[in-house]
């Protein structure tokens, strides 16, 4: 069985594709070594923030909020884009898969009472 593309066997387009991608990165980053500059210095060691000089220490450290938020946020946010194209078409399936779209609904707003009652999306 032959494919489309280039005329190669089935099985042999795959590790083509494989060693074609390894080649590509493996010759970019020795290209990049060879050409790439070599001088080390302390000043360029230090950390480079909008050509400002930094003062003090550089690590900042954040408020765990911050990242809770977010990743209810993300949570959320991926949750509504997986409902959409359900929605879009929610005329054409039967009771299995509303049922199934309600166990999904249910099971996020749970999350959410969870998180409301844990106070995660209070800002202190």
């Amino acid at each position: 069985m032959e494919l489309a593309i280039f005329g190669l066997q089935s099985t042999a387009f795959p590790v083509t594709a494989a060693l074609t991608g390894v080649l590509l990165v493996a010759s970019a980053l020795i290209i990049a070594w060879l050409v790439g500059p070599r001088s080390y210095t302390k000043k360029k060691g230090e950390a480079f923030e909008c050509g400002i000089p930094t003062r003090g220490d550089s690590m900042a450290q954040y408020h765990v909020g911050y990242y809770l938020f977010a990743i209810l946020f993300l949570m959320f946010d991926v949750e509504t884009v997986f409902l959409f194209p359900w929605a879009t078409i929610c005329k054409n399936f039967g009771d299995k898969a509303m049922f199934a779209v309600g166990t999904f609904l249910v099971i996020l707003v749970l999350g959410l009472a969870y998180a409301w009652k844990k106070g995660a999306l209070r800002w202190k």
